[in-house]
């Protein structure tokens, strides 16, 4: 996933918009996360529910809060 297209169209939409480097950090490594999550498919074959289910996975199981999501 290292040098995923994906992730790299991500990262160029995030420097034109001048983010911070940490933020860009910040953001692709939740993007890694939930993409894992899902078993590697990629975020346009997900829907609604498969966002409900991380969310609800990080709530239950890795005990993140709701501000951080």
């Amino acid at each position: 996933m290292a040098n995923s297209p994906f992730l790299e169209s991500i990262r160029h939409v995030m420097r034109t918009k001048h983010y911070s480097i940490q933020t860009e950090k910040t953001y692709l490594l939740w993007i890694k996360r939930f993409i894992l999550f899902n078993k590697k498919r990629h975020p346009k074959d997900l829907d609604e529910q498969d966002v409900t289910q991380f969310v609800t996975h990080l709530a239950v199981n890795r005990e993140v809060t709701s501000s951080t999501q």
